[in-house]
């Protein structure tokens, strides 16, 4: 009788400073032995395996692992990301006819621009990301750099919860003190001349006279509270651009909501005010659906003519007054006042949608005329202000770290 071929479902990987990537495995069929050459049917990676073994209140090896067990493999992969998981494996000479189903390649859905605080710390961050990477093969980053925050990295994760871990760990585990710009998504842009294009990074956003029409994520997210919470939850969802709302109640005095929604609109600020109107009873779980029309934007923000890289953000046309009035507050209530007239805008294009002004400081210039006719008054006066046009045209408005940081805030955030 022929022996079963193996197949061994990968369920996870962690990374030894000593042995390598160490993959956690549950053995579907057949049997697997130290010496065997193996292969990843999904990557295609073949290796040699030093050690398999069991769990126990530490690693415990074995002489082999057969079917139905659950044990671990080390077998010289040096990184985790080169281990897949919901990957099979199985022998490089007798391979199984296939996989086993269920396999889905991680793929990013939530861009983050990360930038240290000071920027001596820019190598400490490069070498924490790297460090991370090792333990986090979901992790995509590439250099990243702004004229107004620096260098750092711009970063791809699974979801919220997978970039607010990542942010922790930098900040508790290496000590880091981080800028995050707002999170965006990875959107999808074709051109007039039939091609399509991926942009997450607004930096990347093509003339808008070459573009013929954009698509966005959506998601089908589902909401558990309890049913005293429905108007409120129903009217955030609807505001955020909610549709084809479903729901039904699991148990007594619950309801669970199910809404297709744009995934932008939920990586702003969606989870804190859902928690605020449910008092931190809603509970928030999604899975992506897939991709749709939308009428995408994007929004500069420009000091005193001078646009700011680092503040521009693609979002839906509805939502673009609204955060353009929230960036423009923000930086009003931040940036020092300069001797001349600073103007804030949010713009469209060439249209400006919203607008902020700093007062400028102010000398009394006609303090030291005693009477006299009118007309001295008048002289000074306008000498002051053709004094004023012209610094404002040559003078240079520095815009300090805490103004990005209040405007990457959502306008619940203190």
């Amino acid at each position: 009788m022929t022996p079963p071929r193996l197949q061994a479902l990968i369920f996870d990987a962690i990374y030894d400073p000593y042995r390598g990537t160490v993959i956690y495995v549950r053995l579907k069929e057949g049997t697997l032995r130290p010496g065997d050459e193996i292969r990843f049917m999904h990557s295609g990676g073949e290796y040699r395996v030093e050690e398999v073994g069991i769990f126990g209140a530490k690693r415990q090896p074995a002489d082999r692992l057969e079917a139905g067990q659950v044990g671990y493999v080390i077998a010289g992969v040096k990184r985790v990301a080169d281990v897949s998981v919901g990957d099979t494996i199985t022998h490089r000479q007798r391979p199984a006819a296939a996989p086993l189903p269920g396999f889905k390649e991680l793929k990013p859905v939530v861009f983050s621009s990360i930038y240290p605080v000071a920027t001596d710390d820019y190598p400490a961050l490069a070498e924490a990301i790297e460090k991370l990477k090792l333990n986090d093969a979901a992790l995509v980053y590439q250099k990243d750099t702004s004229q107004a925050l620096g260098f750092g990295f711009r970063c791809g994760f699974l979801g919220l919860l997978h970039l607010e871990v990542v942010q922790e760990r930098l900040e508790r585990e290496f000590g880091l003190s981080l800028i995050l710009t707002v999170p965006s998504v990875r959107y999808r842009v074709y051109l007039t001349d039939g091609t399509m294009l991926e942009v997450e990074n607004p930096a990347h956003y093509p003339d808008p006279a070459r573009i013929d029409h954009c698509e966005e994520p959506y998601i089908k997210a589902s909401i558990i509270m309890p049913e005293r919470y429905i108007g409120p939850v129903m009217e955030l969802c609807l505001e955020r651009r909610g549709e084809n709302n479903q729901m039904h109640f699991p148990s007594p005095g619950r309801v669970e909501l199910t809404f297709e929604m744009p995934l932008a609109e939920v990586i702003y600020d969606f989870y804190d005010k859902l928690k605020t109107v449910t008092q931190g009873y809603g509970s928030f779980d999604y899975d992506l659906i897939g991709y749709r029309p939308t009428d995408l934007v994007k929004l500069d923000i420009l000091v005193n003519k001078e646009r700011v890289d680092a503040l521009s953000m693609l979002v839906h046309r509805d939502r673009a007054r609204p955060r353009a009035l929230h960036a423009v507050k923000k930086l009003k209530e931040t940036i020092p006042r300069q001797q001349f007239k600073v103007a804030i805008q949010g713009a469209i294009g060439s249209t400006i949608i919203a607008r902020s002004t700093i007062s400028p400081f102010r000398k009394d210039v006609t303090a030291k005329c005693y009477g006299g006719d009118v007309t001295r008054k008048r002289k000074l006066l306008e000498k002051q202000k053709a004094g004023k046009k012209r610094l404002k045209l040559v003078g240079n408005v520095p815009i300090p770290q805490r103004a990005f940081l209040a405007v990457l805030q959502s306008e619940g955030d203190k």
